[in-house]
């Protein structure tokens, strides 16, 4: 048995504990107040939290089985930046030029994610005229185009194509097909998909959550004028999670010199300082479910040529002590970086453990630090500055929108499955 010594975080409290874990089984085997006596393994002092292992329940690590995109990043680069961001899991979305979307195709692309033993965990796509896989996984829609061929043209073919999906669990990348189009001529990239795009999709993705009782997810939300819609679905008994990038949660546009709005480019687009604001008050009150990168890499030349996309594993913890020091309450940090990213992990753990035994020795799963549950610490150091270069970055391409700046704290320690990685 290994023990651990140090301040725990979780939703409910941040106190010193002692961790005893397996490191053969890779499970927790207890949590208790430290015993006077007792001698752990690692002590870490008060200036670290440790979490239960953190989770991005969105990125995209570009393999499938054409491997046309490994340039940009692959299972393996993605599982070295991952770590290095202090995480322990995420999920990769769907939009690839093989996208999985039936059971042969799932198996065959979460068969080389693999090689992450893990780690890394995969979405299936929902397009035109798809059909929901025999065993429950988690659905990406992409309401309209974004960076590959999966999406929905108009919100007629999406309602007939989700009828079958009733009860899924379905992600939405929210932004209107019809709005997109008819902005397609504007001249920068935030005016070609504004706010109006979102707002739209949002009012029609809620509809169709509601319409077929599916447990639904909002992607990477990016304005505040949405969240009052999203609010009165939730009354309304709506089962509607929301995603937030680091992105969104940092800059805003003005912040951003004209000649840099290349480089900063994703889908849905950094917004104006009025929408950062919002969406940061309500990570506060505790209204958004997932901090979630969208880790999208391109090479510098496809930045430069204006493709969407931003990288965030390699940059997700020092990011967590910015959000720290700026006021966010710790055990909230818990709850949307650790143990809601591990209750969406662990509700497909029977069927994944269908595809391969790894899964199977997961006990309880991910996200809690509680007996049972897999043996997986992020722990962070808030007072130990960290500068982000590219000499930092593990991700292929090796750019970051965080270039050069510096956050208060960074990454400590890790441990996947009872080891110190």
């Amino acid at each position: 048995m290994i023990r651990i010594d140090a301040v725990c975080v979780t939703s409910s409290e941040i106190a010193r504990k002692l961790i005893t874990f397996d490191d053969t089984t890779g499970l927790i085997h207890s949590v208790i107040a430290p015993s006077t006596g007792v001698t752990a393994d690692y002590v870490f002092g008060d200036e670290c939290y440790l979490f239960a292992g953190m989770g991005d329940v969105h990125i995209h690590a570009r393999e499938d089985v054409s491997g046309k995109n490994t340039y940009k990043e692959d299972f393996s680069s993605a599982r070295e930046a991952l770590r290095n961001g202090g995480l322990c899991h995420a999920g990769d979305m769907p939009n690839n030029p093989i996208p999985p979307v039936d059971d042969k195709s799932y198996e065959d692309k979460f068969r080389l994610a693999l090689k992450a033993e893990g780690e890394l965990w995969i979405y299936a796509g929902i397009g035109p005229g798809t059909k929901p896989l025999s065993n429950p996984v988690p659905y990406k829609v992409y309401m309209g185009p974004s960076v590959g061929e999966l999406f929905f043209k108009d919100l007629e073919t999406l309602d007939t194509t989700l009828a079958p999906y009733r009860n899924q669990v379905v992600s939405f990348h929210c932004e209107d097909p019809v709005t997109l189009e008819e902005h397609k001529d504007c001249e920068t990239h935030h005016q070609r998909r504004p706010v109006s795009a979102e707002v739209i999709a949002t009012r029609d993705a809620l509809g169709m959550i509601e319409k077929y009782q599916l447990r639904g997810k909002l992607c990477h939300y990016s304005s505040g004028e949405g969240l009052s819609m999203i609010r009165q679905a939730r009354q309304r008994g709506a089962k509607v999670l929301i995603e937030v990038t680091p992105q969104h949660l940092f800059f805003d546009l003005e912040q951003i010199k004209a000649t840099d709005l290349t480089h900063f480019q994703m889908n849905p687009p950094i917004r104006t300082s009025h929408d950062r604001q919002a969406l940061f008050e309500a990570l506060k009150n505790g209204e958004i479910d997932f901090l979630a990168t969208d880790h999208a890499p391109h090479t510098t030349e496809e930045k430069e040529r204006g493709t969407s996309g931003l990288t965030g594993l390699d940059t997700f913890v020092p990011f967590v002590t910015w959000l720290i020091q700026e006021g966010i309450d710790p055990k909230l940090i818990a709850k949307v970086a650790a143990e809601n990213p591990g209750d969406f992990f662990n509700q497909f753990l029977p069927s994944w453990s269908r595809i391969s035994p790894i899964f199977a020795g997961f006990g309880k799963g991910n996200g809690y630090l509680a007996p049972g549950y897999r043996a997986n610490f992020t722990v962070l150091n808030r007072r130990k500055p960290l500068t982000v270069t590219s000499e930092f970055l593990k991700t292929k391409p090796k750019n970051s929108p965080f270039l050069g700046i510096t956050f208060p704290g960074q990454v400590e320690a890790l441990f996947i499955g009872g080891k110190k990685i």
